[in-house]
């Protein structure tokens, strides 16, 4: 199944066990999700449901995943069995959370995992239809589960990797916060060393939707070319690399390792190196 599924798809979509996610992130965003949301759409959490903020970031990042155990528990409340066929979407404009919903609901052991090229705007202008308020629906029964399937990387990992040249490290933020121009979220700016950059916004085209699978395989075999196969994707906090990784599963690359911690926990982490490019 593609990760990606289009609004013209989404109209003629079985409903039968069909979960609609509502990712969207920003201010006020669960009043926005009441205020109108695709028809039984549930709402799902960034900062609640899919990470589990600690006290301090330098160990984790701004965005630390939840154990798989207190996900399970998420599951059952939002109502979604192992049959489930799920689809995500946010907002093109200011999230990149149904993709870090998608890894996670993959990495848990979920098959059907779409995500909906162009979000709730792409939604808006093909016609799909919308409601407003509380959905309701049953909680379902809870998956038992021990680990993440998709691959981790920790900063040690990421670091001795960097220092054997046995992976290539891509940040996918911004060029200007890569170069360390400036930095808006985290507290110093600059990069990883050795980190290359790749920005998870030339995954898309002019009005923000994926590229085809065949551009962003030439366009990353290009990239990539003469550097170890091996791939550690970060960012931030470890949501927008979800987008690369996406990017790279929707190409038919193998999924890549997410470090999660991202810059947020290397900037953060006393006597680790600062690169910039400016």
């Amino acid at each position: 199944m593609s990760p990606i599924i289009f609004p013209s798809e989404f109209k003629n979509i079985p409903t039968e066990n069909l979960v609609i996610l509502d990712a969207r992130t920003g201010k006020d965003v669960k009043q926005n999700y009441l205020n109108q949301h695709l028809k039984g759409a549930r709402f799902i959490d960034l900062d609640k449901d899919l990470a589990e903020i600690g006290e301090n970031a330098a160990f984790g990042g701004r965005h630390p995943l939840p154990s798989v155990e207190k996900f399970a528990e998420t599951l059952s409340d939002l109502g979604i069995s192992e049959e489930a066929h799920i689809v995500v979407y946010d907002d093109k404009n200011a999230s990149n959370a149904a993709a870090r919903a998608w890894w996670m609901l993959r990495s848990f052991g979920f098959e059907k995992v779409q995500v909906l090229d162009g979000g709730i705007q792409a939604a808006e202008k093909n016609g799909l239809e919308f409601s407003s308020g509380e959905e309701v629906f049953e909680k379902a029964s809870l998956i038992k589960k021990d680990h993440w399937v998709f691959p981790l990387s920790s900063l040690e990992s990421v670091e001795n990797e960097i220092e054997n040249n046995s992976s290539t490290v891509v940040d996918v933020r911004d060029a200007y916060r890569y170069k360390g121009e400036s930095e808006p979220i985290d507290l110093v700016a600059g990069h990883i060393p050795g980190a290359i950059n790749i920005p998870f916004s030339e995954n898309l085209d002019e009005n923000g939707n994926f590229l085809s699978p065949e551009v962003l395989k030439e366009k990353y075999e290009k990239l990539l070319k003469n550097k170890p196969e091996h791939l550690i994707i970060h960012c931030g906090s470890g949501v927008t690399a979800c987008h690369t990784i996406l990017a790279l599963d929707y190409a038919g690359f193998p999924i890549p390792d997410l470090y999660v911690g991202s810059w947020s926990e290397w900037s953060r982490r006393e006597g680790k190196e600062v690169a910039k490019d400016i």
